[in-house]
């Protein structure tokens, strides 16, 4: 398996494992996060939750090759399960983002409470260079965090941006040296032993009530549209051309 799993001191760690691909995320993994995810909901000893991946990549993304073999083919394909148990999450979610964070690598860092990433980080959502649609209500939530034209830049044109630039636009809380960020996050999802837990996370929930309903409604109008442009050919093309090691030609469309 290409997840780690571990609790410590009220912290459950879910750390994507696999940096010969990038930590690029199959199924499995998916279901295996999803699952860490439920089982540190129910652990009552369980004040928060970090999200990490190795030094010097957070996540590729979706691995190409296991993405082409077992496509999502509806909301209980394992992506999905997994958006909707981050997106859920009653506890607190912190992300050490420990270099590139590809794909759904940065859009899982809108459902989590604390983001900090490294000075080496690049994010970038190149969602329609692949003939895809943006993901994990991304359509919804990063223009209203950074404003229409601004995300037309990162979801349109899949402009990669720096982790200054996600402090700068609201998406992490701050930039740390690459040897601090994971301690550092640590230290701040420990702080959660000394707080009620019953009021931290009715207080995450009342953070998030204005959006959560509207959150799953993207996350399932996004998925429809996306498993279609899957098999067009235009996704066709991005992905042969992946695996070509070539540049795509959508001139033909």
């Amino acid at each position: 398996m290409s997840v780690k799993t571990a609790t410590f001191n009220g912290v459950a760690t879910i750390e994507m494992a696999r940096p010969e691909k990038k930590n690029a995320l199959t199924s499995a993994m998916y279901q295996a996060m999803a699952d860490a995810l439920d089982v540190a909901v129910a652990d009552t000893k369980v004040r928060a939750v970090l999200i990490t991946g190795q030094p010097g990549i957070f996540t590729a993304g979706n691995d190409i090759e296991d993405f082409m073999q077992r496509p999502p083919q509806g909301p209980q394909s394992s992506v999905y399960v997994f958006m909707r148990a981050l997106a859920g999450c009653g506890k607190p979610v912190l992300a050490a983002v420990t270099g590139a964070a590809i794909g759904i690598g940065t859009t899982m860092l809108l459902h989590c409470d604390f983001v900090y990433v490294c000075d080496e980080a690049r994010l970038e959502m190149p969602f329609v260079a692949l003939g895809l649609v943006p993901e994990f209500a991304s359509s919804l939530l990063v223009p209203q965090l950074m404003g229409h034209v601004r995300a037309a830049e990162k979801l349109l044109l899949g402009e990669p941006f720096t982790g200054a630039e996600a402090v700068e636009l609201g998406i992490a809380n701050a930039v740390l040296p690459a040897g601090e960020v994971v301690n550092h996050a640590r230290r701040v999802a420990e702080r959660f032993n000394a707080l009620p837990p019953g009021a931290v996370q009715e207080s995450k929930r009342l953070l998030r009530r204005t959006r959560s309903q509207a959150v799953l409604e993207a996350i399932a109008a996004e998925s429809e549209v996306f498993v279609k442009r899957l098999r067009s050919p235009e996704a066709q093309e991005a992905f042969s051309a992946f695996f070509q090691k070539r540049a795509p030609d959508f001139s033909k469309f």
